[in-house]
């Protein structure tokens, strides 16, 4: 008869748990991000903005809105009337951490919540929902940045300029 000394028997569950907690931690990769394109222009920015701001009134936020190309470069800015200051740091943070990582900001604050606590170390990583790649033609052409209301209005704020561009 074997017998299982209590130590065994623990290191065997600490194992086993964190085999668990690993697994549950790594989920499903990413979609692979968007192949670069040429840059937004500025009329397609001012027509992703313009969609944005109107989606912003609708909701009767008062908003900022920034529009980046893929590298980081600001293309247009808005700031409606009665938009906290804070918010206009942080939609151009939001467009700036969408456009050189290519993914949206509620990615990083997915990833945050799941205890992906390395991604704090990374450069111009932005977590706070609002910030969405602008893609057309399959490739990316810039991002945008909205701050102004919570992370979900953000983003639908955010969307809405998206949308404009197709």
């Amino acid at each position: 008869m074997r017998h299982l000394s209590l130590y065994g028997v623990v290191t065997s569950v600490t194992v086993l748990l964190a085999s668990i907690a690993f697994a549950q931690q790594q989920g499903a990769p990413p979609p692979p991000a968007p192949p670069f394109g040429s840059p937004i222009t500025l009329d397609q920015a001012k027509k992703v903005a313009a969609a944005a701001e109107a989606e912003a009134k609708k909701k009767n936020l008062n908003s900022a809105v920034a529009i980046m190309e893929p590298n980081g470069t600001l293309v247009y800015f808005s700031k409606m009337d009665g938009t906290q200051y804070a918010a206009v740091t942080v939609a151009m943070d939001k467009a700036l951490s969408a456009a050189l990582y290519r993914r949206p900001t509620a990615a990083f604050d997915a990833g945050l919540r799941g205890g992906n606590t390395y991604l704090m170390t990374l450069r111009n990583m932005n977590a706070v929902p609002g910030g969405i790649p602008l893609v057309a033609d399959g490739k990316l052409i810039g991002a945008i940045g909205v701050s102004g209301g919570s992370g979900p209005e953000d983003v639908s704020v955010a969307e809405a300029g998206v949308a404009a561009l197709k």
